[in-house]
């Protein structure tokens, strides 16, 4: 394997159960002890981009949590999300991912020392890809979600928001961090949470200066996924959709984390934004997130429509979605990991809008139709290789 097209991954929640899913799952891709199912990127004409192997990505990241991740994967093997067996003939990737982690910053340094947790996820970084000689790097947040920031004047300008932060004036959530310092050691920087991530205009500023790509937000697994495909559908018959009400409920730590009314506030905004955008009219639709503790690693979502026909005569669909979280969510984080390596190789800088197909939340587009998403995502990969 040659050291130029290794790729530096950093999974801040390295230690979640997304994150060992996702690594877990490349290593046995890599071997050939499973199919990449569910990566977009696997087939053609994605496979003609020049896109590094799976074989090629070298994992690190920073957890708050200390559980070691080949206990975390047996966990997850009891829970059903990896097959029984496949952590114990991985255990030299998983090992050898689990010596890259380091302690996570929490929401209490973030706000107190802000320069200080900058600077020690800045060397993190910095140590990583010097200790496994790469020339690329890719950042990915799959951490726990942040309640939604209060906007502040430094926010929007760059030098400012480096002052404040200095002068304790300004408070970002590590998520924020994160993206400063992927930014500032030339990482590509993606945010698979609603977090804020780099979603504040001083920092994609940084981005563009700097030369990096961006990517964001709240990764599109399930009931979004299938809002993205239903929602065009009824728009392009000329049905009026008169409301669309969801009910979540999921375990785990995601569970946990959305049951502070602050911290499902993110995702809420981020599931909501979509109904509008595609049909050109508000829809009533309320979302409720529960948290009961006996799902575990799974998730259902029951959805309900209301639609108007011919006449005014009103109709209803409603679908149950249920699924793994992180089986789902793993193949798409693997798919970004190896397009935003793609995009540092061809020197692309800031929001990259093309691959709004992952996000329920799209930074730079509100397009949310998803085989209209699917085209811009194509085009984007291909521009170079067709030219």
């Amino acid at each position: 394997m040659s050291t130029d097209r290794r790729v530096g991954v950093w999974l801040v929640g390295g230690r979640g159960s997304v994150a060992t899913t996702a690594l877990t799952g490349a290593a046995a891709v890599a071997a050939g002890l499973t199919e990449p199912t569910g990566m977009v990127t696997m087939r053609p004409p994605f496979t003609e981009a020049g896109m590094p192997e799976l074989g090629d990505l070298v994992f690190g990241g920073h957890d708050v949590v200390e559980t070691p991740l080949a206990l975390r994967a047996a966990k997850l093997v009891d829970d059903g999300v990896l097959p029984h067996g496949l952590p114990n003939a991985l255990g030299a990737a998983i090992e050898a991912a689990e010596s890259e982690q380091r302690p996570g910053i929490t929401g209490h340094e973030a706000r107190t020392e802000p320069r200080a947790a900058l600077g020690r996820i800045v060397s993190d970084l910095s140590s990583f890809k010097t200790r496994n000689d790469l020339q690329r790097l890719v950042v990915v947040n799959v951490s726990s979600t942040e309640a939604p920031v209060e906007p502040h004047p430094a926010h929007a300008d760059p030098a400012l928001l480096m002052d404040a932060l200095d002068r304790g004036l300004a408070v970002l959530p590590p998520s924020a961090l994160y993206a400063l310092a992927a930014i500032e050691v030339g990482a590509a920087f993606v945010d698979f949470t609603p977090s804020v991530g780099a979603r504040l205009p001083a920092i994609e500023a940084l981005a563009e200066a700097h030369e990096v790509p961006l990517a964001g937000s709240d990764g599109k697994t399930g009931e979004t996924f299938m809002k993205s495909v239903l929602a065009p559908a009824l728009g392009t018959r000329n049905l009026k959709v008169r409301s669309w009400a969801g009910y979540n409920i999921l375990g785990g730590g995601d569970g946990a984390a959305l049951a502070d009314p602050e911290r499902a506030q993110s995702k809420l905004d981020s599931k909501g934004k979509l109904l509008e955008d595609i049909l050109g009219y508000p829809v009533e639709a309320p979302i409720r997130i529960e948290d009961v503790k006996d799902m575990g690693e799974w998730k259902t979502a029951w959805d309900h429509v209301v639609f108007e026909g011919f006449m005014g005569v009103r109709m209803k669909l409603q679908f149950t979605w249920e699924g793994c979280d992180s089986t789902l969510a793993a193949p798409l984080l693997l798919d970004l990991i190896r397009l935003l390596a793609l995009a540092l190789e061809r020197g692309e800088r800031g929001t990259l809008s093309s691959l709004a197909f992952f996000f329920k939340d799209p930074a730079g587009s509100t397009e949310h139709a998803l085989h209209t998403q699917y085209d811009m995502l194509e085009r984007w990969v291909l521009q170079r290789v067709v030219a």
